[in-house]
């Protein structure tokens, strides 16, 4: 690989973008791959946007994605998906849940949520992958394992072995939640765009 390929993982406070990202991290570097990661929190803690920027290739310099730049944009919710989407690179790819989750401002009544969005995205020339993560989760054992469903459908689009992903899901969940994130994982990973 020449050249540096980036992936933003966007979502919103406490739906396990961190942990995505250091899944994505590890395998990453498995593969032999020189790889940054930058999270950036915002208001995480009250349900506001957190990004995190994963880079890698033969050779990463700067850890951030700027606009324009991003090969994939890995969103555990749409309305994230949409707020990062200039950032997505001519051709590049959006995999996002499509689940809503109201921002303050609409659950406070000073605004709506908009709709349409996985449209409008595609209307925008983005090639959008939406599903169901959340269902997929709660079938694997757990709603908090959309992140993981979502490195699942992830991986497709990435040439890493299997067995490179299970390993580190090992090394970053903690052992009582494995096997929920491995079933995650492989419901995701199974996806078949509908």
């Amino acid at each position: 690989m020449n050249q540096t390929k980036s992936i933003m993982i966007v979502g919103v406070g406490g739906q396990g973008t961190l942990l995505a990202s250091r899944i994505l991290g590890h395998a990453i570097i498995r593969q032999g791959f020189d790889v940054k990661v930058s999270e950036v929190h915002g208001m995480s803690q009250r349900g506001g946007s957190v990004v995190t920027y994963v880079r890698f290739g033969d050779r990463v310099d700067s850890p951030t994605v700027d606009l324009g730049q991003a090969d994939v944009i890995l969103s555990f919710e749409q309305l994230e998906a949409a707020r990062y989407l200039p950032y997505l690179k001519k051709g590049g790819k959006v995999i996002t849940n499509t689940q809503q989750i109201d921002p303050m401002p609409v659950i406070t009544g000073t605004a709506v949520y908009p709709e349409n969005l996985i449209e409008k995205m595609k209307d925008c020339g983005a090639d959008v992958l939406a599903l169901d993560a959340l269902s997929l989760a709660e079938e694997a054992g757990s709603a908090k394992a959309i992140n993981v469903v979502l490195i699942g459908v992830l991986s497709n689009f990435m040439d890493f072995d299997k067995e490179v992903w299970h390993a580190s899901i090992n090394e970053c969940v903690p052992k009582k939640f494995l096997e929920i994130n491995q079933k995650a994982f492989d419901l995701g990973a199974s996806y078949e765009r509908g």
